[in-house]
C-alpha cells in the first residue's frame, strides 16, 4: 500500500474509534442509574436515548450525505459527538444526562451511515473488505477501553463523569485530522435512496427477516452490555466500578472473534456459521439465567455471548446485500435504521425486571432475542436462497 494511501486511509479509520463511544452508554447506565437514584426502567431509557435516532435519521442523514459529501458529514457527526462529551463531563440532573446521550447517539447515527461510504472513496479494490474489517476491529477496541477508562477515572479521580474528557480529547484529534486530510469523494451514479425505495423493500420476506434481524442483534448486543455490570453486582456484591470489567470482559471476547471472523467465514458458510453461534447463544444465556451465580461463571457466559455475537450483524448484513445485490443504497439505509434495535430490548428490560425484581427479567429479554436470531439462521440456509 502506498505511503499516500495510509496517510488518507489512517483518520477514515481512526474515526471508528469515535464510532464506538455508543457503548459507553452500557456501563454509564449503571453509573448514572446510582448517582441519580433512577429506578430501572428509567435507567434502562438511557441507552434508548443512543439508539433511538437511528430509527429516526438513518434514511434523511444519506439523503442529506448526498448533497453535502461525505467528509463533511462526518466532520459534522464528530462535532455532536464533542458536544455530549462536555455536557457529559460536569455532573447535573438526570435530565442533561438523557440529553447527552441523545447528542450522542444523534452524531453517532450520523457518523455510521457516512464513515463507511467514505472509506471507499480512500480504498479501492480488494482491499476494501480488509479495510472494513479493521475498522470493526478499531470499533470494538473502543468500547473495550470504555468500562476499563470509567473504572480508572471512578477510581482514581472520583468520579465515572471524568473519562469523558479523555473521549472528548480523542474526538478532537480525530475531527482534527481528518480535516487536515484531502480526500476526493466520487460523484454518485446510482440512483439516490429515497424513502419509498427503501421501505418498499420491507414487502419482502427475507429482507424483513434480515431487519428484523439486525434490530435484534443490536439489542441483544446493548442489552448485554448493559446487564453485566449489573448481573455482578446483584450476584456477586461487586462495586460498580469492579463490575465494569465484566462489561470489558464481554467486548475483549467479542473483538476477538471480529479479528477472527474473517479467516472462520473463509473455511465455512455463513449460514453455518451463523446458526452454530446462535445455538451457542441460547446455552450461554439459559446458563446465565437458571445456574451462573458465581463471578467467573457469569465471566465465562458473558465472554461466550461476546464471541456468539462479535459477526451476526455483518453476517446479516452482507447476506441482505447478496439477496437484493441491484439495490445496494436501499438495503444499507434500511440495514442502519435496524440499529435502533439498541433502543427497543433495554426498556422491555428494565420493565420485566422492575416486575420480576431481579436482572432475571433483563436475561429472560436477551434470551427471546438470541431465540429469534437462531430461528433466523435457520430460515436462511442456502439451500432457501
Amino acid at each position: 500500500m502506498k505511503q499516500s494511501s495510509i496517510y488518507k486511509i489512517a483518520p477514515v479509520l481512526f474515526g471508528f474509534f469515535v464510532m464506538g463511544f455508543c457503548d459507553l452508554v452500557g456501563i454509564s447506565t449503571s453509573y448514572a442509574a446510582a448517582e441519580y437514584g433512577l429506578s430501572e426502567p428509567a435507567a434502562n431509557l438511557l441507552p434508548s436515548m443512543v439508539f433511538l435516532w437511528f430509527l429516526v435519521f438513518s434514511v434523511p442523514v444519506g439523503l442529506f450525505m448526498n448533497r453535502l459529501g461525505r467528509k463533511k458529514t462526518v466532520l459534522i457527526s464528530m462535532l455532536i459527538t464533542l458536544l455530549a462529551m462536555l455536557l457529559l463531563i460536569i455532573p447535573g440532573k438526570a435530565i442533561c444526562c438523557y440529553l447527552s446521550f441523545a447528542l450522542l447517539g444523534i452524531g453517532n447515527t450520523i457518523l455510521q451511515v457516512s464513515l463507511n461510504p467514505l472509506l471507499t472513496d480512500v480504498v479501492k479494490g480488494g482491499q476494501l473488505t480488509s479495510s472494513l474489517t479493521t475498522g470493526q476491529f478499531i470499533k470494538a477496541i473502543s468500547s473495550f477501553c470504555g468500562p476499563l477508562i470509567a473504572g480508572w477515572a471512578t477510581v482514581s479521580l472520583g468520579s465515572w463523569h471524568y473519562m469523558f474528557p479523555v473521549f472528548a480529547a480523542i474526538t478532537v484529534c480525530s475531527t482534527v485530522w481528518l480535516l487536515c486530510t484531502p480526500i476526493t469523494e466520487e460523484r454518485l451514479t446510482e440512483k439516490s435512496v429515497s424513502f419509498a425505495s427503501t421501505f418498499g423493500l420491507l414487502k419482502d420476506k427475507t429482507i424483513s427477516l434480515f431487519f428484523l434481524g439486525i434490530v435484534v442483534v443490536v439489542g441483544v448486543d446493548v442489552g448485554i452490555n448493559t446487564v453485566t455490570p449489573k448481573l455482578l453486582v446483584e450476584r456477586c456484591g461487586l462495586s460498580i466500578a469492579e463490575a465494569g470489567w465484566g462489561t470489558s470482559c464481554y467486548f475483549l471476547f467479542r473483538t476477538v472473534c471480529a479479528f477472527c471472523g474473517a479467516f472462520i467465514l473463509a473455511r465455512f458458510l455463513p449460514h453455518t456459521f451463523f446458526a452454530a453461534t446462535m445455538l451457542a447463544g441460547i446455552l450461554a444465556m439459559l446458563d446465565l439465567l437458571l445456574f451462573a451465580q458465581g463471578y467467573w461463571h457469569i465471566l465465562a457466559m458473558i465472554a461466550l455471548m461476546g464471541l456468539c455475537i462479535a459477526n451476526v450483524f455483518s453476517i446479516i448484513f452482507s447476506l441482505a446485500l447478496q439477496h437484493v445485490p441491484g439495490k445496494a443504497n436501499e438495503i444499507s439505509g434500511l440495514m442502519i435504521m435496524g440499529v435502533s434495535g439498541g433502543a427497543l430490548i433495554p426498556p422491555l428490560m428494565g420493565l420485566l425486571t422492575s416486575i420480576v425484581g431481579s436482572q432475571t427479567g433483563s436475561l429472560a429479554i436477551i434470551l427471546s432475542g438470541v431465540g429469534y436470531l437462531c430461528w433466523c439462521a435457520l430460515k436462511v440456509s442456502p439451500r432457501k436462497q
